[in-house]
């Protein structure tokens, strides 16, 4: 689980570019937030990924429940913190928009829960299905359970759209799977 890299790499630089072409005054209120709480935890992280990850081991066995709130705020490296932010800031900009700010912050910390719960329900009927207890070890980092989720909100505030990904047009319902394609064949793991 330790890949993260410190300080300042390609991809933290990348996403500082492509923040400073949409340019701060451009970027609502709670969407800022969220990326400069993920680029500071990126640069600056509470503990180390393996004690921050989220596994039903350690939350569920061990009560150790913080990682709920941990977990979706951490990156394994620079990359997987550029493709999640990047992310955030297109869906952000769009739906902080339409909902306006505090109920988009609602939006964000309820999703960042629920999806830590989810992730943990769909590897205990793994374990159970597969009948083996090695997903239970499964420990995850990162916001993109919250930024899929983010997806299928917008895709119902904005039904019949085109999204472009990697300069595919692609139907908005069916981008955030390509997308999730895209991301696990740049950056695997």
């Amino acid at each position: 689980m330790e890949r993260r890299q410190r300080g300042v790499s390609a991809g933290l630089l990348l996403l500082l570019y492509q923040i400073s072409q949409v340019g701060l005054q451009n970027i609502p209120s709670v969407t800022l937030g969220v990326l400069v709480l993920n680029i500071f935890l990126f640069l600056n992280p509470l503990r180390p990924l393996s004690e921050v990850c989220l596994s039903v081991n350690e939350a569920v066995h061990r009560k150790n429940w913080q990682r709920l709130l941990l977990a979706p705020f951490h990156h394994a490296d620079d990359w997987h913190l550029y493709y999640n932010m990047i992310s955030m800031l297109w869906k952000g900009i769009m739906l902080e928009r339409k909902l306006k700010s505090m109920w988009f912050a609602y939006v964000i910390a309820v999703f960042s829960v629920l999806i830590g719960i989810v992730y943990m329900v769909l590897e205990l009927l793994l374990v159970v299905i597969l009948d083996d207890p090695s997903y239970e070890m499964n420990c995850g980092v990162g916001f993109s359970g919250v930024l899929f989720a983010l997806k299928v909100l917008n895709n119902h505030y904005n039904p019949g759209r085109v999204s472009s990904v990697l300069g595919l047009p692609i139907s908005s319902k069916y981008a955030c799977w390509v997308e999730l394609l895209a991301i696990h064949f740049i950056s695997p793991g």
